[in-house]
């Protein structure tokens, strides 16, 4: 008989009606997929699940012990209805079964088992529908029925019970049962970590680890098991990792060195720097060295720049633009929105002056823009004489051609997927890429601790900021905490300053789709989500605000009233601007003071701390205040408390991290949901990330091209044929 290899097919070992439902729902296909689907939790059939605090609505597997069963005539529909009650010895639940009268012969007083379902609530009481169950066998019998001695029950009933990842078409006995089959017909399994490799580290044989961590029969084999596998992880990855890296190293790309003697005083660097009216903070000019090194260098430059809102990053970046600039190359920097767009090509125009204006020649390219302006801004990129181009995925179109591009600059670098970036890169020939964002989403952070991006941060803040204050305002809790932000608002305009107030909706039913987290449906407490329609004509009404012209914006306006409206806000013309997460990033109005979020808890962590930097950014002090009606206790309401909490961007990328995972470490998902990461996890295992880290180096070190580990070898050969360490290179 033919043994299973991990790459063969699923429908071949346990069957097709198991193995399509294996795929629809988890997409495992091959025997490997399976077994790489580890067990979530170990329960033992001895020991019961507390059931106490299960959530509503989602999808439960418990063992517990049944406590008793009553079968009753339903008194407005024909037939009967079972009812049993489970325990673990101090809460209960409750199974319910539809003319199911033949359970009571299963469900007996004492017994134990696995029980799966959806958890609802009747009556006030927590039950579960027509559940899934397996029940175990009797404590002093063994699984075909015989009886066993005192010592073998002990063991039988204190065996792990691997508990998977399910969903209410495949519980997890049915999992189980189909890696049961799959460690049946497996054959002899190649290991690619070299045998000294595992021996130092402690890593179980890759066969012997598969079988320990679903078939354990004490709670040492699956913790050896899982410790082997979370090596194994990291340790791959971080190979994969730092071979991409080599790879990229060997790239060549065109070398925009630093000019030298009477050139260096009259290259666009060293004039923009001559002309500035303020010294650059120290790490602004460390940022800059590194940059302008990396840019000299004949392999390509992909680092992150990572700062504090309103750290300087942007200026950053332009000195490192006038580089390239200086040796004749182009620079292309991309934003997510045509307002920061705009807001990027008038502060950068503004900052180069007149006369370095005029030499460079800036352009803006966005989707909307005029034909005329476009077709005049297109021209100047193709023929180099425009060396700095500002735009949105205008950009990236297919009639968009540079004469040089050497560099591109991505603001907000999550924003964009993977594919869009890619389509810049191949304007260039190998560009150098500079990343920027101000607080790393969850996947930023998992790749920044993974050691894949070369990261610059900058934590100094420019002298003169204030600070901003931030509040939560629960709206339920405390209402005359709500009613006092308007008056609060008041007082600072009359005082000669500026208000944001920001929603989640353009106008009612029609949510901002720049929104982190998902809406979560069309109502907060009985009323429309807050939308910037509705909050401007209230606004309007309130006396308080009687003489203060109050104005909207979001995505859906045209690019000229959204440039009206911000030139207006930002010339002090409109006292209180009403917007969605259109303003969130780049915008720059020294003179507002107060940010206004309503139902902040629509908005991602990452989301709200960018927008309170759009205050503080002046003279005055800035002040944000985050209302809310998410009850205390809920993640919604815990994402508000951790922003106001701290304003270190960087713990809040921590905080993230822990609240939405990882996201797709070597794929292109961005953010969020589920990892596909099997065991491994960044907010967790740093220090196992780290040496595995170590330990890949060396290994390339000394062989760079794997030749004395070919199992390793080929491992990274399919993930660069599979796309998947393309795709992290472009990211």
């Amino acid at each position: 008989m033919t043994r299973a290899t991990l790459d063969t097919p699923l429908d071949g070992v346990v069957g097709a009606r198991t193995a399509k439902p294996l795929d629809r729902a988890f997409g495992l296909r091959t025997v490997g997929d399976l077994l790489l689907h580890f067990p979530r939790r170990y329960s033992r059939r001895g020991e019961l699940t507390p059931l106490r605090g299960l959530p509503l609505g989602e999808q439960i597997t418990v063992v517990a012990q049944v406590l008793d069963v009553r079968e009753r005539r339903m008194q407005r529909r024909n037939g009967s209805l079972l009812e049993a009650r489970i325990t673990d010895g101090t809460g209960t639940l409750t199974l319910t079964f539809f003319n199911q009268q033949w359970r009571v012969r299963d469900l007996v007083a004492g017994r134990r088992g696995i029980f799966a379902g959806k958890v609802s609530e009747y009556r006030g009481q927590l039950q579960l529908q027509h559940p899934e169950y397996e029940l175990f066998e009797h404590r002093d019998e063994a699984p075909g029925g015989e009886q066993l001695d005192e010592a073998a029950a002990k063991a039988w009933a204190e065996t792990p019970v691997p508990i998977y990842p399910a969903t209410a078409q495949l519980p997890s006995w049915t999992l189980q049962r189909a890696v049961e089959l799959a460690l049946d017909a497996l054959g002899p399994v190649d290991d690619p970590l070299p045998p000294t490799l595992r021996e130092a580290e402690n890593v179980v044989e890759l066969g012997r680890a598969l079988e320990l961590i679903h078939r354990p029969q004490r709670d040492a084999d699956w913790r050896s098991a899982r410790h082997s596998m979370l090596f194994r992880e990291a340790f791959e990855l971080q190979l994969a990792l730092l071979d991409r890296r080599r790879r990229a190293g060997l790239e060549a790309s065109t070398p925009r060195p630093l000019v030298s003697g009477d050139a260096a005083a009259r290259s666009p660097l060293a004039r923009f720097d001559a002309a500035l009216p303020f010294e650059l903070t120290g790490d602004q000019r460390r940022a800059g060295e590194t940059i302008a090194e990396e840019l000299a260098a004949p392999h390509p430059m992909h680092r992150l720049l990572q700062g504090e809102v309103g750290s300087g990053k942007t200026l950053v970046a332009l000195r490192a633009m006038l580089q390239v600039a200086g040796t004749g190359g182009q620079s292309a920097l991309l934003a997510p929105t045509e307002v920061l767009a705009a807001q990027h090509f008038r502060s950068i125009t503004e900052a180069l002056g007149s006369e370095l204006a005029a030499e460079l020649n800036p352009v803006l390219l966005t989707g909307r823009m005029p034909a005329g302006e476009r077709k005049r801004a297109l021209l100047s990129l193709a023929s180099g004489t425009a060396r700095i181009a500002v735009g949105t995925h205008a950009l990236l179109g297919e009639g968009v051609a540079f004469y040089d591009l050497g560099c591109i600059v991505v603001d907000e670098q999550h924003r964009f997927g993977v594919e869009q970036r890619e389509a810049l890169r191949r304007k260039g020939s190998q560009p150098h890429v500079l990343a920027m964002t101000a607080t790393p989403i969850p996947r930023t952070v998992a790749l920044t601790a993974f050691g894949d991006l070369e990261v610059l941060t900058i934590r100094e803040l420019p002298r003169g900021r204030q600070g901003i204050e931030t509040f939560t305002v629960p709206e339920l809790e405390m209402p005359g905490r709500a009613a006092r932000v308007w008056a609060r608002a008041a007082e600072d305009i009359a005082a000669g300053r500026q208000v944001y107030v920001v929603c989640p909706a353009i106008s009612a039913g029609n949510a901002d789709p720049e929104l982190e987290e998902d809406p979560e449906g069309p109502e907060v407490a009985g009323r429309p989500l807050a939308n910037v329609e509705d909050t401007v004509a209230e606004l309007r009404r309130r006396p308080e605000f009687a003489e203060v012209e109050i104005a909207g914006l979001d995505g859906g306006m045209s690019s000229a009233d959204k440039d009206r409206v911000m030139r207006a806000f930002a010339a002090g013309e409109i006292g209180i601007l009403v917007a969605t997460t259109v303003i969130e990033v780049g915008v720059n109005v020294p003179n507002a003071s107060i940010m206004i979020v309503r139902d902040a808890d629509r908005f991602g962590i990452s989301q709200l701390h960018q927008l309170r930097g759009r205050v503080g950014r002046g003279a005055h002090a800035g002040l944000c205040l985050l209302m809310t009606t998410a009850e205390q206790g809920t993640v919604a309401r815990e994402r508000i408390e951790s922003v106001a909490s701290t304003s270190d961007g960087f713990a809040l990328a921590e905080i993230d991290l822990e609240l939405r995972r990882e996201g797709d470490i070597l794929g292109t998902a961005q953010s969020g949901g589920r990892s596909t990461l099997r065991l491994l996890r960044v907010a967790e295992h740093g220090e196992l990330i780290i040496r595995a880290r170590e330990l890949a180096a060396e290994m390339l070190a000394r062989d760079p091209e794997l030749r004395d580990a070919p199992g390793l070898a080929a491992l990274i050969a399919r993930e660069h044929e599979a796309g998947h360490l393309d795709n992290l290179a472009k990211s």
